[in-house]
């Protein structure tokens, strides 16, 4: 079965650059650095090393309480930390600069995989959340190299999907050194998939260890009094399909809250101008956030079209819609407006934060609408009433801070491997 596996990324490997280039009809950063992702680049200098990944923006942001940690108590180990893409390498650099060593995330190939082993060196994997490659599991294995999968979850639709090719998942699951899951529903389907209860280890959620920096704050509330006494919501990650449907739910808004204004955050860079025309072919007044422009009395629409942002947009709203919830795309994380105390809404498409939301709802954390004309009503309503909005808000706050914890028992998790290995 891996055998197939391999042919099948060798014949794959052509089209997976292209679509790099493609992709970076949009977004250039794309089209730099492809060489790292099929292991050439130069050889990081010879020194003990941790090499944690993070997909994208998401990821690193989850890990961030993580990575401030390692760097803090392992200061004789370099760390690495690797992304698939260019948004997750830029949010990186905001958060660490030059704090971290950074590559682009090697191909599940043999010899990619080989060469990155050769220039790197690591000492130990960390993956977050679910990341199951079964070559560069095997050769950790073969290498003694541990891997842990940090914040590890597994819902019900990838269950049943890994289940189709069982053999391939339980022997890459078998070179895992540990796997921490989110929760108990996570670590029962991981050993359903054939993981041994002495690898699971459950340590909680890391994204409840979410740390607001007091500038991101302070930053948020300096746009917010830009605003003036405006009603304020944000709709934040949003995907395509996802705009027009906001747009519709804003301008119902506007119906009794006249000078309502919404701040629109779509979730990737290539399609900022995409909804910019979309907000123009609706007639809204609308400013890009690009351009150093802030709202004046007329805009309705605050296209943030910048990145790396998300945090102090929150922190200067009144309501936030998490978006990525009312397409399939499974929806993003709710914990971090939650955080500063900003109402929140999501969507019904939560499969990615099922757990979370789930938590929200038992708490009275978090409001789930079904489509635009709910959407609409429920911000219509927060908007108009203080009280809701400062009841709802402080929920979620509350809820942050009871589940807080994950990171120390990961820390517990490294530190045995460490010694282990």
């Amino acid at each position: 079965m891996r055998s197939l596996y391999t042919i099948g990324l060798y014949l794959l490997a052509p089209f997976v650059v292209f679509r790099l280039w493609w992709r970076g009809r949009k977004n250039p950063d794309y089209r730099k650095r492809i060489p790292e992702r099929f292991g050439f680049f130069s050889h990081l200098p010879e020194k003990k090393r941790i090499w944690l990944h993070a997909v994208s923006v998401g990821e690193t942001i989850a890990a961030a309480p993580l990575i401030k940690k390692l760097l803090a108590e392992y200061p004789e180990y370099s760390l690495l930390v690797t992304t698939t893409t260019p948004t997750g390498s830029a949010q990186l650099k905001r958060l660490f600069a030059e704090q971290v060593e950074h590559v682009y995330f090697p191909y599940d190939l043999p010899d990619v995989i080989h060469r990155f082993f050769h220039r790197v060196r690591p000492d130990i994997l960390i993956v977050m959340e679910t990341e199951l490659w079964p070559t560069l599991y095997s050769q950790c294995a073969q290498q003694k190299i541990p891997v842990l999968v940090a914040n590890a979850r597994l819902s019900s639709r990838s269950l049943a999907g890994y289940k189709k090719i069982a053999g391939l998942t339980r022997s890459v699951l078998g070179n895992i050194s540990i796997i921490a899951p989110q929760s108990k529903a996570d670590a029962e389907r991981f050993q359903q998939l054939g993981a041994g209860k002495k690898q699971i280890h459950i340590c909680g959620n890391i994204k409840f260890d979410l740390q607001i920096p007091v500038e991101a704050k302070e930053t948020g509330e300096a746009i917010k009094r830009k605003f003036g006494n405006r009603p304020v919501w944000v709709a934040a990650s949003t995907h395509e399909g996802e705009d027009a449907q906001i747009l519709s739910a804003h301008r119902n808004v506007l119906e009794p809250l006249s000078d309502a204004l919404l701040i629109l955050v779509p979730r990737h860079p290539e399609r900022f101008d995409e909804v910019a025309k979309l907000c123009r072919e609706k007639h809204f007044s609308f400013t890009r956030r690009s351009r150093d422009n802030y709202p004046d009395a007329k805009t309705q629409v605050y296209l943030a079209d910048t990145m790396g942002e998300l945090l102090q947009l929150y922190a200067a709203t009144d309501v936030a819609f998490v978006a990525g919830s009312l397409v399939p795309t499974g929806g993003h994380n709710p914990l971090e407006p939650a955080a500063l105390g900003v109402p929140v809404l999501t969507g019904p498409n939560v499969f990615n934060f099922a757990e979370i939301v789930d938590a929200m709802q038992t708490e009275d954390a978090i409001k789930v609408i079904q489509n635009s004309r709910e959407l609409a009503k429920t911000v219509s309503q927060l908007l108009q009433q203080p009280e809701a909005r400062s009841v709802l808000g402080e929920a979620g706050r509350q809820l942050v801070e009871k589940n807080r914890g994950a990171t120390d028992c990961l820390l517990q998790e490294i530190s045995s491997l460490l010694k282990d290995s």
